[in-house]
């Protein structure tokens, strides 16, 4: 049985990638970390592969062919983590803007009784650096859209830094998990909450990256937003896999 996992999904890190991985494995607590590398041009893969000779049972990486969506390479490493019975999974970026310090902080409020713990960017006002202000906006507001469609009291319905419990994963459906962009974000959040599962959210700092490119855009934006009476209404119609009894 095995702790704890970090994935980070990856395209077109190459300038972040090998600092991200050290500074992890540099933390006071044990991480191992799962790389869903989705065919970077820039040779993301060849530094993982490089730095695997180094820490070769910490360090892992599935290679997957293009751009296969943000959900799709979380529920990949899902899938992964639970058949090595990992207790604690950990989404995380690659680019720094979650600070890899906050991974204590978030496997602390799961071994504290969380079942969910989401770095939040707005449980204490607003905690974002180097962002617009119109995309400041756009995301404080669409958390709050996402509160009144679906009732959770999540305040960062968005969030992608995130530690689930292994019994939040092995209880969901994870084939049945629809979105591929930022609305998955929201739909993991959504189907916990529904399965009756506890979410912490533990206050961090969102620092905007200041290498590489952002992989954000209005579409995924969108989708996150539009897709949520969607969500609602699959909640309703009882679409989201019960939880199932404890053995």
């Amino acid at each position: 049985m095995k702790e704890n996992l970090v994935i980070i999904p990856t395209y077109n890190e190459k300038e972040n990638i090998e600092k991200i991985i050290r500074y992890v494995f540099n933390l006071s607590m044990p991480f191992d970390i799962l790389i869903i590398e989705d065919g970077s041009p820039d040779g993301t893969a060849d530094i993982v592969k490089r730095l695997m000779q180094e820490f070769p049972d910490k360090l892992h990486i599935i290679e997957r062919k293009g751009k296969l969506g943000l959900g799709t390479a979380y529920i990949t490493g899902f899938k992964w983590a639970l058949e090595r019975e990992y207790q604690y999974i950990t989404e995380m970026d690659a680019d720094f803007s979650h600070n890899p310090d906050d991974l204590i902080r978030l496997h602390d409020a799961c071994a504290n009784g969380a079942d969910v713990a989401v770095g939040s960017r707005y449980k204490t006002g607003v905690n974002v650096v180097n962002w617009p202000m119109g995309r400041v906006l756009m995301s404080y507001y669409g958390s709050a859209y996402v509160r009144l469609i679906t009732r959770m009291k999540v305040r960062d319905t968005t969030a992608g830094f995130v530690c689930y419990t292994r019994k939040v994963l092995e209880t969901m459906d994870l084939d049945r998990v629809k979105f591929k962009g930022y609305a998955f974000q929201i739909e993991m959040k959504y189907s916990a909450w529904k399965l009756g599962f506890k979410i912490e959210e533990v206050s961090i700092v969102f620092t905007d990256r200041v290498e590489g490119t952002s992989k954000m855009s209005g579409g995924i934006f969108r989708e996150a937003i539009f897709g949520v009476m969607n969500l609602r209404w699959r909640g309703m119609m009882g679409k989201i896999k019960p939880r199932q009894a404890d053995k």
